[in-house]
């Protein structure tokens, strides 16, 4: 189980009690806000995409869109979201609960600067019903991420 998976991961590091487990949906920004009783925009949503050969993850604030003009800038190529199917098997989480941790080695991991606003947001923890408020200098320390980026809209 993916959750299993990260909570392993945040084990490592003493933090696996911090992982929070809703008795509703969190698999989208909207339910996750919900849930978390929070503004949808300090949801950390993580998109998954496939660069060429590479498994890609972008983690963004929640009220964000890919602008794609942006993001063919960075990765020079066309935004190309993998399937439920493929996201699950690539990435190591089903879609509804990706997030940067606890993924298949080789992922690459980037975190774009539309949350840098907030002193803390929430990504999912492997499941469609799990999260973890973390600052984002704990986001940088944990996700293993690789730079930050700027490929939303309006930002």
């Amino acid at each position: 189980m993916s959750i299993q998976r990260v909570r392993e991961y945040f084990k490592e590091y003493g933090m696996e009690n911090r992982i929070q487990e809703f008795q509703v949906s969190s698999a989208t920004v909207e339910l996750a806000a919900q849930a978390l009783h929070c503004d949808p925009e300090r949801i950390a949503k993580t998109l998954s995409f496939m660069v060429k050969d590479r498994v890609v993850l972008v983690v963004t604030a929640g009220d964000m869109k890919i602008d794609n003009s942006k993001y063919k800038a960075q990765f020079g190529t066309k935004a190309k979201m993998l399937s439920p199917d493929d996201a699950e098997i690539l990435v190591g989480h089903k879609v509804g609960g990706v997030c940067p941790f606890g993924v298949k080695e080789g992922v690459e991991i980037y975190l774009d600067v539309s949350l840098k606003r907030f002193e803390t947001i929430f990504p999912a923890c492997g499941s469609a019903n799990s999260a973890i408020e973390l600052t984002i200098s704990e986001l940088e320390k944990y996700s293993g991420f690789l730079e930050w980026v700027e490929v939303c809209k309006g930002y």
